[in-house]
């Protein structure tokens, strides 16, 4: 059998073998910690209070810094509220979104008023009998480019 293909027994087999170390250290350590005399015993207990009470202290602010919640996944976020600029970043690309549909909106406004001008331009500055204005076909005629 490839053990490339199957991480998971590996990892349960090093899990096993690892509990099964520190079960043996614990228990020899608990047999030699019978043997100490009482002050050696009395400096230790002394010595892991103070790095417990260090280690908490130095801990504190850390937490205090900001709460990470993580979600059903692999996101995690800060608790509280999010900075200013954060809220600014995430509002700016709508912004400008709106921004240039409205510049897009208004050039083609600027377009179709000025292709309007033109028509009425070349209406009122040609020489046309006034059937022609009501021909079916006089705006296309306008439209098409003029012959050379």
């Amino acid at each position: 059998m490839n053990h490339a293909t199957h991480p998971a027994p590996i990892a349960s087999r090093l899990e096993a073998a690892e509990a099964r170390l520190a079960l043996r250290l614990a228990a020899r350590l608990g047999e030699q910690a019978q043997g100490t005399p009482h002050d050696i015993t009395e400096r230790l207990r002394f010595a892991r209070e103070q790095a417990l009470a260090v280690a908490r202290t130095s801990r504190r602010p850390a937490l205090q810094a900001g709460v990470v919640q993580v979600a059903n996944g692999p996101a995690a976020a800060l608790a509280g509220p999010p900075p200013w600029w954060l809220r600014l970043a995430s509002v700016l690309p709508l912004v400008v979104l709106t921004a240039g549909l409205v510049l897009i909106q208004h050039v083609n406004t600027q377009q179709e008023i000025s292709a309007a001008a033109e028509v009425d331009a070349a209406l009122l500055a040609d020489d046309l009998p006034p059937d022609a204005y009501s021909d079916p076909g006089f705006a296309q005629f306008l439209k098409a480019p003029p012959a050379l």
